[in-house]
């Protein structure tokens, strides 16, 4: 599953609502690193964990950057 929300992150409902759906993995897609922090947090308290983390200087010369995160299920 995909997931791109807006800077304010996703939040509880919405991740809890995706953890329901069990996906084998979500890619998240951030443009705030405090929002995908604490959507993080509740996907690992939902049973995900964090497999990978890159962030993109996708608008050079300016203090904004694009984070990809891929959460799987810890088993």
């Amino acid at each position: 599953m995909v997931l791109d929300p807006p800077r304010a992150g996703a939040g509880r409902q919405v991740v809890e609502q995706i953890a329901a759906l069990h996906p084998s993995q979500v890619v998240y897609v951030a443009c705030d690193p405090v929002a995908l922090a604490r959507d993080v947090a509740t996907f690992a308290d939902l049973g995900y964990k964090l497999e990978a983390l890159r962030a993109f200087d996708l608008f050079p010369h300016t203090h904004h950057m694009e984070a990809v995160a891929r959460l799987t299920p810890a088993r």
